[in-house]
């Protein structure tokens, strides 16, 4: 299956996955403060289990960061 994560082209074997099963194959650190977009919508959280990526779907994932200059 190919698919689009960030603006990359990956290819995975297998028909579909579980963008829990993604996040966990790809060593995303800290998943639970990682939004998912998935061609273009986001995906709640508790629905990472349920949601299955299929070939050709476009997902970005979201780092939110804190921080940034204090005045």
């Amino acid at each position: 299956m190919n698919i689009t994560i960030n603006g990359e082209k990956e290819h995975l074997t297998g028909q579909a996955i579980a963008i829990l099963d993604l996040l966990k194959i790809k060593n995303v650190e800290s998943p639970e403060m990682v939004s998912v977009q998935l061609n273009g919508e986001i995906v709640d959280q508790s629905q990472y289990q349920s949601t299955t990526i299929t070939d050709n779907d476009e997902l970005e994932f979201l780092y939110f960061m804190g921080g940034g200059e204090e005045q």
